[in-house]
C-alpha cells in the first residue's frame, strides 16, 4: 500500500507541523514526516489520526499499488509549462473536504455560465451553512420532489431566496429546505 499523506497534506496547505499539532493528541512533524514516507508503518490508529488532522476519510490515506492515480507532473507559469520536481498525486477537491456528501447535477441546456453536457458537483449542507452559501449556485429541494437552482442571494429566516441562472427570470423564494447543496466543482467535458 501506498500512503497519500504528503499529497494530501500539501493539496489542503499544511506543513508537517500543522498535520502533527491536529493530531489528537499532538504529535511530532518528525513523526508525521516518517509515516508519510513510508520510515514507520502507517497503523489503523495512525490513520485514524491523521485523517481527522487533514478532516478526510481514513481511505484516502492510502492506495492499492496496482491502481493508477492521476498525477500532477506540470504546472502553468507565466513562462509556460514547467515540469515538477517529481510527479504528485492529483487529489480532487471534493474528495478533500468531508463536510457533507456530494451530489452531482446534469446540465442538459446552456444557462448562464453552464453549458450542456457540464456537470456540476454540489456539496449538499444543512440551512444553517447558508451564510458562507450567500452568492454561490446552490441547488435546493422544494416540495413534491422538485428543485431550484441559482445563485443564492438572500436569507430570512426559515426562507431562501435563489436568482435563477437565465436571464429574465425571476427570484425563486424556497420555504424551510432541508439542505441547501453548494456548488463546488463544475466538470466540463473539452
Amino acid at each position: 500500500m501506498i500512503n497519500r499523506i504528503r499529497d494530501i497534506r500539501k493539496e489542503k496547505g499544511m506543513t508537517l507541523a500543522d498535520v502533527a499539532a491536529a493530531c489528537k493528541p499532538p504529535t511530532t512533524a518528525q513523526t508525521i514526516g516518517r509515516l508519510e514516507t513510508g520510515m514507520r508503518n502507517l497503523s489503523l490508529g495512525w490513520m485514524n489520526r491523521i485523517a481527522e488532522a487533514l478532516d478526510v476519510d481514513p481511505e484516502m490515506l492510502v492506495r492499492g499499488e496496482e491502481a493508477p492515480t492521476p498525477q500532477f507532473v506540470a504546472k502553468l507559469t507565466e513562462a509556460g509549462a514547467e515540469a515538477l520536481s517529481s510527479p504528485r498525486d492529483a487529489i480532487l477537491p471534493t474528495d478533500l473536504d468531508s463536510s457533507g456528501p456530494l451530489i452531482c447535477l446534469a446540465i442538459e441546456v446552456s444557462a448562464g455560465e453552464y453549458r450542456s453536457g457540464d456537470q456540476l458537483w454540489l456539496r449538499q449542507l444543512p440551512p444553517e451553512e447558508s451564510a458562507r452559501m450567500i452568492n454561490r449556485d446552490v441547488l435546493v429541494p422544494r416540495k413534491g420532489g422538485r428543485f431550484a437552482f441559482g445563485r443564492l442571494i438572500d436569507r430570512q429566516g426559515a426562507m431562501v431566496g435563489l436568482l435563477p441562472p437565465g436571464a429574465g427570470q425571476r427570484q425563486i423564494v424556497v420555504d424551510s429546505p432541508p439542505w441547501i447543496a453548494m456548488a463546488e466543482m463544475l466538470v466540463r467535458k473539452l
